[in-house]
């Protein structure tokens, strides 16, 4: 049994509820932020609505087990593409029967996996520039810290108590992991060797699991700390930060409570675009921002070391 953080256990739960009209009590602000930028971008349609409907089945070749501990996205976007053509069709006739027919883009798949699959990849690599990369230093810093908490309590109490503390629908007992309301019986004989236990922040309130042999049953479980995840950071109040930094590196850094584009940052603060590209660039070059492309626009975002910062320095 192991841990790990996976980016793509979180594209398919944050794309359906961006594409969801119901009001999320957790990830509102980020659904307020992200949702324009998808509709700018023209995201909001195209290879992943095809391919994660509303509700129901996701196709498994799009959460290939994660190889290590925190893989990239890039090393599970390398996994998908090298997806076997005979598992990729197998799952989309399995979508094709809970969903009625697949769509013209998931034809096209079914035709040439091998070709298309490389579309599939571009769209997600879209997706995760507009939508998480932005945020992920701040959800990495749940994740982690959920794998932390429950790998002490494996240590203090074992893993029997791990699983009844993971989820209200999991139990241990009699040496069994009995997983409620799961459709499918869950056995050595149906699932590869092992267990691969994934927190997540976008997943809930249920579980989500994959078992598709020879790769180790997944299951991804709400994180603990999730409800805090958007909540706003106390930025730095007084000169400390500002002698250190400058003050126009420091009203940056706490502009960028919501990731922005360098025009985006120069309209809220009044400073010029080549004057904001600059303290952005000495930020960058100190770790304290990153930058994420896409297409012609890149967007700038805090990392933990900065949130970690104004945080020591607030008032």
């Amino acid at each position: 049994m192991r841990f790990a953080v996976s980016p793509m256990w979180e594209i398919t739960p944050s794309f359906r509820l961006l594409n969801s009209a119901a009001t999320h009590p957790v990830h509102r602000i980020w659904v307020d932020q992200v949702r324009p930028r998808m509709a700018a971008a023209g995201a909001a349609r195209g290879w992943l609505t095809e391919l994660i409907p509303p509700s129901g089945y996701v196709p498994d070749f799009l959460n290939p087990a994660p190889a290590g501990p925190a893989p990239a996205l890039t090393t599970e976007l390398a996994a998908i593409r090298a997806a076997p053509v005979d598992r990729v069709r197998r799952d989309l006739d399995h979508l094709a029967r809970h969903q009625g027919g697949l769509g013209p883009r998931m034809r096209a798949l079914y035709a040439d996996p091998q070709t298309r699959l490389v579309k599939v990849t571009e769209a997600i690599e879209t997706y995760w520039g507009l939508a998480l990369a932005p945020y992920w230093a701040r959800i990495r810093t749940v994740l982690d810290a959920d794998v932390l908490h429950r790998a002490r309590r494996v240590a203090e109490r074992g893993a029997g108590h791990l699983f009844n503390d993971l989820h209200s629908t999991v139990t241990w007992g009699d040496n069994a992991l009995l997983l409620a309301r799961r459709k499918q019986p869950l056995s050595r004989r149906t699932a590869g060797a092992g267990l691969v236990l994934i927190p997540s922040a976008f997943t809930g309130p249920g579980l989500r699991t994959r078992v598709t042999l020879p790769d180790p049953p997944q299951i991804a479980y709400p994180a603990r700390g999730v409800g805090a995840l958007w909540e706003s950071r106390r930025a730095a109040g007084n000169g400390a930060l500002a002698g250190v930094l400058g003050r126009s590196r420091t009203l940056l850094l706490t502009e960028l409570e919501t990731p922005a584009s360098t025009t985006e940052l120069a309209r809220r603060t009044g400073l010029s675009a080549a004057g904001v590209s600059q303290c952005l660039t000495a930020l960058r070059d100190a770790g304290l921002v990153s930058a994420h492309r896409v297409g012609r626009c890149v967007l700038y975002a805090r990392t933990a070391a900065a949130e970690t910062l104004l945080e020591a320095t607030s008032a």
